[in-house]
């Protein structure tokens, strides 16, 4: 598409607040495209640059210094003097800002507020322009009675409802829309989305609709764009994005959004956005669970990874740590073939939990087995880090992969005390001194949150509790740093209460350090609060596979839709 078929078009546009100290970049190099009739979604965390980038192409920046260029139907308008951007406002471009009750002027009424656009660009007589806010505040949905209160008199929605007619008032072909759904109930937060999608498919005019709410974009937009640090990270087709994204903080948002993952336990990206101005390297290293030191050297390119999809990571998006192909294993049994694994294929990116589910004798431990190395696969290959696993080496060194076997008390010996038992894994490889492996077994006694007193380090581990011996499995695992973590039905053995506690420290331990975790359990209530995406699995088979919140709001094979009609049969 030519530059001129656009309705907007953005190059390398950066904003800058010297005002403060240290100087702030808000928007840091960013491009972009609208076609006319297009809603493009802007997401991201507060701080990120939104506003600000929504601000800059209304030509609303006063303190700051704006460079690049944004092109509106083919006039530049950065530079352009304040008189002639107000011919722009409200009759090309319009904005719905994010906080009515600041916005709105309080001793205004309703009417002059809504007809102040209309006396700024056109000549129209009192009449005129009362009887086009009549008709204005009748397509935004309210009475036109309403014209003739004050702002403080009507609810958020209905204050919503009035920005939304003042920027339709001169009908501009662009509409910016920042947060419009913030802090109004579910019931007006409905009505406000729903009138803004009726109204552009009547008006034709295109939207950039700036918001937390995922829900929101999902609904009122075809392309979705994530911002962070003011710097475009990910872009492509909203549904795509949404369903599958590709960099690791475009996935940080989905996981902490109650609009898609309604019953598990959110968490938020671990660590702040560094503050300040324009970093070197990746702006997202210091938080990313995938980040090498070389990140933090150069900026990465946006650049298309798939159709239709760009994404900013000098590794192409989220790795794939974990694959399998094929897997296939017979057990014999007397005069009997057991085929506990047919042509299972998967995969596990950096950083994601994906749980494994399906009853008792599905395969999914055999599975784990040949998956870690621990059996071989009669058929099939699995590679960690697009290396082939053949034996144990990917168990057997630093950053690799480590499984936690279902049960506590035989992967434990009862002859070893704790810290030997925690160590073990650091002599096999010989890494660092004995005081070394000691101070690093220590550590991760201490993230299971276990006593590190000498006492305790010195127990044999007989004298333990199922549930410190399954804490002390999962400090064994951990004190070798893994990428990938495999939980094979960790918490089955346990009580309830025992039972939470271990799995979300589990869940938090994966969350801070950024581990992928391939969760393994027949249990789909401890699936749903954890699970990124799910494998289901039937008689050796996977049957099923998909988001989490896919999976379990919308089956669609037979057996993953009665698994969840066993499980919740007692809920309903």
């Amino acid at each position: 598409m030519t530059a001129d078929q656009y309705l907007l078009e953005i190059k390398n546009l950066s904003i800058a607040y010297h005002a403060v100290h240290p100087p702030v970049k808000a928007v840091d190099g960013v491009s972009l495209q609208l076609r006319k009739g297009e809603s493009l979604g802007i997401i991201g965390e507060s701080g990120c640059g939104k506003s600000t980038l929504a601000l800059g192409i209304m030509g609303l920046i006063k303190q700051g210094i704006v460079e690049g260029e944004i092109i509106y139907k083919g006039q530049n308008l950065v530079g352009l003097p304040e008189k002639r951007l107000r011919n722009y406002r409200w009759k090309d471009m319009a904005m719905v800002f994010q906080n009515s009750l600041e916005v709105l002027n309080p001793v205004l009424s309703i009417g002059e507020q809504v007809g102040e656009p209309l006396r700024a660009h056109y000549n129209l007589s009192p009449l005129e322009i009362d009887q086009k806010v009549v008709k204005l505040l009748e397509m935004a949905g309210l009475e036109p009675e309403w014209r003739h209160y004050y702002p403080h008199q009507l609810s958020g929605g209905m204050r919503q409802r009035v920005l939304l007619a003042m920027a339709l008032s001169c009908d501009p072909e662009l509409l910016i829309v920042d947060e419009p759904t913030t802090s109004l109930d579910p019931a007006s937060k409905n009505e406000v989305l729903q009138l803004l999608q009726k109204l552009q498919k009547k008006l034709g005019f295109a939207m950039i609709l700036i918001s937390h709410d995922l829900g929101a974009v999902k609904k009122l937009t075809s392309r979705v764009m994530t911002l962070y640090c003011g710097r475009v990270v990910e872009l492509g087709i909203t549904s795509e994005v949404l369903k599958n994204p590709m960099h690791c903080y475009t996935r940080g948002l989905l996981n902490s959004s109650p609009n898609f993952f309604r019953y598990k336990d959110l968490w938020g990206i671990g660590g702040e956005p560094p503050l300040g101005g324009s970093m070197e390297g990746c702006a997202f290293y210091p938080r990313c669970c995938q980040g090498e030191e070389s990140c933090s050297k150069t900026r990465p390119p946006l650049r298309y990874v798939a159709l239709e999809r760009m994404v900013a990571c000098h590794k192409g998006g989220i790795e794939t740590f974990l694959q399998a192909e094929g897997i296939r294993k017979k057990y014999v049994l007397k005069d009997r073939e057991i085929e506990a694994v047919k042509g299972v294929s998967l995969e596990i990116k950096s950083g994601e939990v994906v749980a494994l589910v399906g009853e008792s004798g599905s395969g999914k431990s055999t599975l784990a087995h040949i998956l870690a190395g621990v059996l071989p696969a009669d058929a099939g290959q699995v590679f960690f880090k697009n290396k082939k696993v053949e034996g144990r080496w990917a168990t057997k060194m630093l950053g690799g992969m480590q499984i936690i076997f279902q049960d506590p008390f035989s992967a434990t010996s009862h002859r070893m005390k704790v810290l030997e038992v925690v160590r073990e894994p650091l002599d096999i490889i010989k890494w660092g001194s004995k005081e070394e492996r000691e101070e690093e077994a220590i550590k991760a006694l201490q993230k299971v949150q276990l006593p590190v007193s000498r006492e305790f380090l010195n127990r044999y581990c007989y004298a333990l509790s199922g549930g410190q011996r399954q804490r002390l499995a999962i400090a064994r695992a951990l004190v070798t740093k893994p990428k990938l973590l495999i939980a094979d039905e960790v918490t089955s053995m346990l009580d309830p209460s025992t039972q939470a506690n271990l799995l979300r420290e589990l869940r938090g331990l994966q969350n801070r350090h950024g581990f992928a975790m391939l969760y393994i359990t027949h249990d789909l209530h401890l699936a749903r609060k954890i699970a990124d995406k799910v494998y289901v699995m039937y008689r050796g088979e996977i049957v099923e596979t998909g988001v989490s919140f896919e999976i379990f709001e919308n089956p669609e094979h037979v057996y993953t839709r009665r698994l969840l009609r066993e499980a919740f049969r007692d809920l309903v």
